[in-house]
């Protein structure tokens, strides 16, 4: 039986006690794990699945070159740029409108406009940084079973390989997902709503070569979104209304490829495709808060947008790096890095820059998946201006690339650079 005496800080001696609980090891979480790393505050990652579930996930992301300057200043970089595609140019089409919009590297003033990395490459990397760290501990497979918040600390009680275990930290972070338990708990509300689309997402082999280029097709029914990856394979992200994504999803191998060729109008040739297909559907969702005493949500546990122009998992890197440049610059200035003083710099940093996201992409949406004829002939406008209008195609871009806003310090460091720098801000 544990010990019941308690120290003077309501903790019972025998309870492990850490800065920083945070609660999903996936891409966002381990993020913030690899930023805090040389930190010297003791990190604890809750993780409910094995860590070898996630290195199986084959789905493909937009790594906005933000994404890409902060994953260089955590020093993974190197080990993922080999393994995952650069593009440096992306395309916009409107439904069967034969004129295209080619956004290149000259309209924004950078080497590349973008990157497409599988799972399974980003969480690989993000978990090796972490091999080494004496002050990461891993508490795997796990899962909280409570949260109790207290004014100096948060004590956490968690289900490990059947066993209830007792933790206590500074500062909990919810990185788990947009069904967030931990959210939920601490009764913080959200609002938004579900789209009248699902997405279906799959990898396909192209008889052609993707040329590197990254494509958004508005069609009425939804977005189309073709991502090359390596080896010259293609993920798509294809959104319609829900009936009609089941129905594709029902059809077989040869009748989805058929409607893909379709949508592509032959020009990648005949296509293959490589694995399973798979179905979600769309939300929008923001919390009131992102922030209370003892709490930080960050990634999908705060905010979830729609998947046209990939921004979901971009905003949830920032976010990392932003909370992380909070705390490293609060903990050298002796500040409780688990105040709300401290923890409302990061809301008031990321709540606006996220929102402007959120209304981006479901204007995008909206605007595009719809047959109101002078809306169609308004967007065909705009997308006729961007071609000539290289202003147009820039500003654009920073929304895309995560270049609006502001720059955390971390995706300003050269690769190799240590982080404790980033508290010299």
């Amino acid at each position: 039986m544990l010990d019941q005496q308690l120290s003077p800080s309501g903790v019972r001696p025998d309870v492990q006690t850490y800065d920083v609980a945070i609660v999903g090891a996936g891409i966002v979480g381990l993020t913030l794990a690899c930023a805090l790393k040389e930190s010297g505050l003791r990190i604890a990652l809750i993780e409910a699945k094995p860590r070898s579930i996630g290195l199986s996930q084959r789905r493909a992301y937009h790594i906005s070159l933000m994404s890409g300057r902060i994953l260089a200043g955590l020093g993974v970089w190197n080990q993922i740029l080999p393994q995952i595609t650069t593009f440096e140019q992306i395309d916009l089409a409107d439904a069967d409108c034969p004129a295209v919009v080619a956004l290149q590297p000259r309209d924004l003033g950078t080497p590349a406009l973008g990157y497409v990395a599988e799972h399974c490459v980003l969480l690989q990397a993000l978990q090796q940084a972490l091999l080494n760290a004496e002050n990461v501990e891993w508490l795997c497979p796990a899962t909280v079973l409570d949260a109790n918040y207290n004014p100096d600390r948060t004590r956490l009680t968690l289900n490990a390989d059947g066993q209830k275990i007792q933790i206590a930290s500074r500062l909990l972070v919810a990185a788990d997902g947009a069904r967030s338990p931990i959210r939920t708990a601490a009764g913080i509300a959200t609002h938004g709503w579900q789209y009248w689309q699902s997405c279906i997402t799959a990898v396909i082999r192209p008889e052609k070569s993707h040329g590197s280029i990254a494509r958004e097709h508005f069609w009425s029914s939804g977005p189309f979104a073709t991502l090359p990856l390596p080896d010259n394979r293609c993920q798509i992200v294809l959104t319609a209304p829900h009936a009609e994504a089941q129905a594709l999803m029902q059809i077989d191998d040869r009748a989805f490829l058929a409607e893909l060729d379709r949508r592509y109008q032959g020009k990648l040739g005949q296509l293959t495709l490589e694995g399973n297909r798979l179905l979600f559907p769309v939300q929008l969702m923001h919390s009131d808060r992102y922030t209370q005493a003892r709490l930080a949500l960050i990634g999908d546990a705060a905010h979830c947008c729609h998947p046209v122009g990939g921004q979901g998992l971009n905003l949830g890197i920032r976010d990392a790096a932003a909370l992380a440049q909070v705390i490293l610059k609060a903990h050298d200035r002796h500040e409780d890095i688990g105040d709300l003083r401290v923890l409302h710099r990061y809301e008031r940093w990321r709540k606006l820059e996220n929102l402007v996201i959120l209304g981006f992409t479901d204007l995008l949406d909206r605007f595009f998946s719809n047959r109101w004829w002078p809306i169609v002939l308004l967007r065909r406008l705009g997308l006729r201006l961007m071609r000539q209008l290289r202003p147009l195609r820039s500003i654009a871009l920073r929304l895309m690339t995560g270049l609006s806003g502001r720059h955390p310090s971390l995706a300003k460091q050269s690769i190799g650079t240590k982080l404790r720098s980033t508290r010299a801000e």
